[in-house]
């Protein structure tokens, strides 16, 4: 196991004693403990400890008694960040249920694999999502649907509430559709709480960028690891308030933004929808102090010439993952605010962490140093030797938090993971190295490899050189077809507004070509005005690559 990273650890214990208990009880004890604390402010409105358990109670009442959910079953959680996702989550799990939660810009087709997968019979939506779900309820298990209006929730004075949370409550005529009110207002009370730590708690799905998209098989106890090394890292007090942005239904948002306020018994400023404007007043008016995001968001967020230093004293932790943060904007998010965007890592696989930049000593473009209890090492991805530091193989890890397997995918379990001196870890697919002082550092995906003229180009690399160019803003490198090469190396590239018109391709192109070797510089560059996204902020690499495979097949007909 490397130790190195111990001389930068924390003033922290480097390991924690995890309880035995369920997420539920975390939310029970900080009802207990802070009954009028505020639990959530949403748009103007806002919900007590007290009235977020009465109500999280209430639902699991329902569930249990009209809907028949058991103890192990899988439930759909369909919808966008609200007071009714927090209060599903946790109402789902009263009942002894497994939450499914799954990105809610999913269409019909899409949506309908999870609910096969894991053969759902129940599920709780967003009414604004209703129509790519009603007829999935003809065509697979899915049988009964709780319906939410995200207005329910909102207060009356606030300025720029996003459409979906000011459509008014919609009423759908079918006895196996019920209406959140409803819901609420029977006020049946759930069967006593028998949970257990190692009771299956979530099912977060990967992408499937390699394939059908896994559910990741999460206990209250792997979630537990994360939701408590999180609250101590983060230095979270009843008093912090958290910005939530990301989405919940991804697993960086779902502890960061979610379990790890209501264990420490904070308060959750949520945002439906992004928008940098909204964000600002927020972190203004509710004096937000932690905001745990992605580069892509912050550098929108930085990009705002409304915004001001003053705007921001609040905030004591900027973190967060995602694609590389450019230097000239973490040195411009220091002056605004003095503090460092401090970077992570993790898959659906950990749910969320593994790697965490120490606040006091973090390192840009950096994924950190392994988590509480984590050990992780880099091997050869083909004959599994151990690298030393500075040498390139993939990243596997060994934790608490790992899940403990993906869900109706045995052969899938055998391959994902490798034994070592006795311990199982996890194979990230991930390729990077660590330094001589124990941080790590990400390369790229095994599947995103680049064969130029036979050199292996790793476009992570690549996109972090051409940060450097105070031209630009985002970049995202892949290979496209060569018929003398195999591969060529294509960069797309988002300018700074100063540069807009300013620069050329070729320019850019000259300076990559002094920056890196001869066969890693990229010969190609476009601009863009934007890129596509995954939900939680993640630039879709492999759609602007199929792209460019469309356009060659295009030309060779």
């Amino acid at each position: 196991m490397l130790t190195k990273h111990f001389e930068f650890w924390p003033k922290l214990t480097k390991s924690l004693t995890l309880p035995e208990t369920t997420l539920y009880d975390n939310l029970k004890v900080s009802a207990e403990r802070y009954p009028q604390q505020q639990a959530v402010y949403y748009y103007g409105n806002t919900l007590t400890y007290r009235q977020l358990i009465d109500e999280v109670d209430s639902m699991a009442g329902y569930l249990q008694e009209y809907l028949g959910v058991t103890k192990g079953e899988k439930v759909l959680l369909f919808m966008q960040n609200s007071p009714q996702f927090i209060i599903s989550y946790y109402a789902i799990l009263r009942a002894g249920g497994v939450v499914v939660p799954i990105n809610p810009m999913l269409k019909s087709n899409e949506l309908e694999f999870y609910i096969k997968d894991c053969e759902i019979r129940n599920g709780v939506i967003g009414q604004e999502l209703f129509g790519e779900v009603e007829p999935l309820t003809h065509t697979t298990t899915l049988q009964h649907l709780v319906l939410a209006a995200y207005s329910d929730y909102k207060g009356d004075s606030f300025e720029g509430v996003p459409a979906e949370v000011d459509a008014p409550r919609e009423n759908f005529d079918n006895p196996r559709y019920h209406l959140w009110d409803h819901v609420l207002n029977t006020k049946v009370q759930p069967k006593a709480h028998k949970g257990e730590a190692d009771d299956l708690a979530v099912l977060p799905y990967t992408s499937g960028t390699t394939g059908l998209p896994k559910g990741c098989m999460h206990t209250n106890r792997t979630v537990q690891a994360n939701t408590i090394g999180a609250y101590y890292w983060a230095r979270s007090t009843p008093q912090s308030k958290s910005l939530m942005t990301l989405p919940l239904f991804h697993v960086t948002g779902m502890v960061h933004s979610m379990h790890m306020p209501i264990f420490s018994g904070s308060t959750m400023v949520i945002m439906t929808r992004w928008n940098r404007e909204t964000a600002q007043k927020l972190i203004k008016e509710q004096q937000c102090t932690h905001w745990v995001t992605i580069s892509t968001m912050l550098v929108d967020f930085l990009a705002n010439p409304a915004l001001k230093a003053e705007d921001l004293t609040s905030l004591i932790g900027i973190s967060g993952g995602g694609a590389a943060f450019p230097k000239a904007l973490g040195e411009k998010l220091y002056k605004l605010t003095g503090l460092e965007f401090t970077e992570g890592y993790g898959l659906s696989e950990t749910i969320a962490q593994t790697h965490f930049n120490p606040p006091e000593r973090p390192k840009m473009q950096c994924l950190g140093i392994p988590s509480f209890d984590v050990d992780s090492r880099i091997i050869d991805p083909v004959d599994q030797t151990e690298k030393e530091a500075g040498e390139i193989g993939e990243i596997i890890v060994n934790g608490p938090q790992v899940m403990i397997g993906y869900y109706n995918r045995p052969d899938e379990n055998e391959s994902a993971f490798i034994e070592i001196e006795g311990k199982s870890f996890f194979r990230t697919g991930d390729i990077g190295r660590f330094d001589k002082e124990g941080y790590f550092y990400i390369v790229d995906r095994v599947k995103r490899m680049i064969n130029a003229s036979g050199y292996n180009v790793w476009p992570t690399e690549v996109e972090s050189q051409l940060y450097h160019h105070e031209a630009v803003e985002q970049a995202c490198v892949v290979g496209i077809p060569d018929p003398r090469k195999g591969e060529e190396i294509k960069a797309f590239v988002i300018l700074n507004e100063n540069y807009e018109g300013e620069i050329t391709e070729e320019e850019i192109i000259a300076w990559a070509k002094h920056q890196m070797a001869a066969y890693k510089y990229p010969r190609i560059i476009e601009f863009r005005k934007e890129f596509p996204t995954t939900a939680s902020g993640k630039i879709l690499w492999r759609k602007l690559q199929e792209e460019e495979v469309e356009k060659f097949e295009e030309t060779k007909k």
